[in-house]
């Protein structure tokens, strides 16, 4: 098990899907382990009763079918289906409207989905998904890349309220894939994830919306600087090693 999830680990997110099922072959004895551990690509389905699209994960599934967090309907539809209490789902519709807002600020495009379920520990967890196509067939404002996909899972862990105070856990987890094709560079694929996980006690003063929000906020602010560094500064700098610009080569040290 240590080593299926090494390996998935460093496979890229294309691939993870390919690789879950190929791992589930060779090992169904850990099958579960493997699909609440492993974190796949986004996938979008339609709510016909609405005409609103929705991300599907782990966290709307039964059987084969999901839940709706426009409708709270599951697609296809399914009798006894877990729902979120009513207070819960209030707080969930709530908040698909306020991500809403979030993603279209900070993504320009894209969909998004919150899921929300009771916790064992008189707590809640909620789920944030961001899927933003960035290729020029996508649904952003801005699709220049050949393909491009940006996949943001955040789970938030909510403790119970103890003297106006609650805990939050928060393990978000980034996977992004870029490939380019042009006459100037050629073709160019750049793809891999990145989790993180943020513990804070905030007052519940304003609100658990308020505070997950915030949280959100900090956390893909971190996780881009991150990819940034990472992913394009390490790249470009093996790129620039191995295939100095023209300017560079241009350049001459001055003579003694």
């Amino acid at each position: 098990m240590e080593a299926a999830m090494g390996l998935m680990r460093r496979m890229p997110p294309k691939h993870v899907e390919t690789a879950l099922s190929a791992l589930l072959s060779l090992m169904p004895d850990h099958s579960s382990d493997l699909l609440s551990q492993v974190d796949q690509p986004l996938q979008v389905l339609c709510d016909v009763d609405c005409g609103k699209e929705f991300i599907l994960c782990e966290y709307n599934r039964d059987a084969d079918s999901y839940r709706s967090p426009w409708s709270n309907k599951y697609h296809p539809s399914l009798e006894d289906g877990p729902y979120p209490s009513p207070e819960l789902r209030k707080l969930e519709i709530e908040a698909n409207e306020v991500f809403a807002i979030y993603r279209d600020q900070y993504y320009e495009g894209g969909i998004s989905s919150v899921y929300m379920w009771e916790d064992e520990n008189d707590g809640f967890v909620s789920c944030f998904l961001i899927k933003k196509d960035g290729s020029k067939s996508g649904q952003g404002r801005r699709g220049y890349l050949q393909e491009g996909a940006w996949d943001a899972i955040h789970v938030i862990e909510v403790g119970p309220e103890e003297e106006g105070m609650a805990h939050y856990c928060l393990t978000s987890t980034v996977m992004l894939s870029l490939t380019t094709n042009n006459e100037l560079s050629g073709t160019f694929n750049l793809s891999g994830s990145i989790r993180r996980q943020m513990n804070m006690d905030l007052s519940v003063a304003d609100g658990h919306l308020c505070n997950m929000g915030k949280m959100i906020e900090e956390m893909e602010g971190k996780l881009r600087n991150s990819l940034d560094q990472v992913y394009f500064g390490k790249t470009k700098e093996m790129v620039c090693t191995l295939r100095p610009p023209s300017e560079l080569l241009q350049m001459k040290l001055p003579e003694s």
